[in-house]
């Protein structure tokens, strides 16, 4: 088939490699120009160099106009690709091949569509992950799904860890897509709109510690946020510090949510949870820290016994 991908950074790089290995013609290799948003740093595998390497039309665009249009018109495609294309798509764009537009999303579909999906349901506890390919409607990651892989997510794993499993489903969920929407024999489900969760965009707040959570939210919040991503933060005596590295207590502790209080087993109990007076309660056990200087340091360095609050 004919194919025009849209994509960015990794996401998009890996899609536009199934798609050539696959043995389809890339027409075109829609992609948007470098930034320096720290987000975009961090997996960017690069769409325009792959595309040059390989062949491959390239147009840069930061959202749709008039000129992307025309080019994708231009390159008369069977179906559109496309993955982590950080704009909204107008229905003149995703409509215009034959077989739409096939959109790959790193959820489990109906859950999480919107934005960083991965940490959102570290953070909730979801037991699964994964990538689900569909075909974009008028909504934002809302249409019919035409396939779906996922993984199981451990007691231990960080969103790193699940980037790289996941981003490795790409491949053949692309590939089994395209092959299944050519030979006819794709079976489109519609999303159960009751089972739809979104999700925004995080932000810096997004990644301070609310301390009236329960413990083992916050812990998976701290792994949630680990490098590269922003870490998870809180303010001790009116000095931001990061969390790096944290476990849930095996006693129960009582007291004001945020409360440095004793050294449990490889760090500092803090207090946490709802109705924490109550006493019925885990602490979060804060192991390692990262002061503003970008320093890592044990825990009870920093923290000690003080008897501080964070927050």
């Amino acid at each position: 088939m004919r194919v025009v991908t849209f994509g960015f950074q990794t996401w998009g790089h890996r899609t536009l490699e199934a798609v050539l290995d696959a043995g389809h013609e890339v027409s075109l290799a829609v992609t948007h120009p470098v930034s320096n948003n720290p987000y975009e740093q961090m997996w960017n595998d690069s769409v325009e160099q792959l595309a040059t390497d390989r062949g491959v039309p390239v147009f840069l665009a930061k959202r749709p106009d008039a000129g992307l249009l025309e080019a994708v018109t231009e390159a008369q495609p069977d179906i559109i690709v496309a993955n982590n294309w950080r704009t909204w798509l107008p229905k003149s764009i995703y409509s215009l091949p034959r077989l739409g537009t096939l959109n790959i999303h790193d959820s489990l579909l109906p859950k999480y569509a919107g934005f960083s999906p991965l940490i959102w349901a570290l953070i909730n506890g979801e037991t699964h992950v994964g990538v689900t390919a569909h075909l974009m409607d008028e909504g934002l990651d809302t249409g019919p799904i035409i396939a779906q892989e996922s993984i199981a997510v451990g007691p231990s794993d960080r969103t790193v860890d699940l980037f790289h499993r996941t981003v490795d489903l790409i491949g053949p969920l692309v590939a089994r897509s395209l092959r299944e929407l050519e030979a006819g024999t794709a079976v489109a489900v519609p999303q159960d709109p009751a089972a739809a969760t979104y999700f925004h965009k995080r932000s810096d707040d997004d990644s301070r510690i609310d301390w009236t959570w329960p413990a083992d939210a916050i812990e998976r919040l701290i792994r949630a946020q680990s490098d590269p991503y922003p870490n998870a933060h809180t303010v001790f005596r009116g000095e931001r510090i990061a969390i790096t590295a944290a476990s849930v207590s095996a006693k129960r502790y009582g007291g004001t949510p945020g409360r440095v209080c004793v050294p449990d087993g490889d760090g500092i109990a803090v207090v946490a949870g709802p109705d924490a007076w109550r006493g019925g309660n885990p602490a979060v056990i804060v192991e390692r820290v990262r002061t503003a200087d970008g320093a890592e340091h044990p825990a009870a360095k920093i923290l000690g016994d003080s008897g501080a609050y964070l927050g």
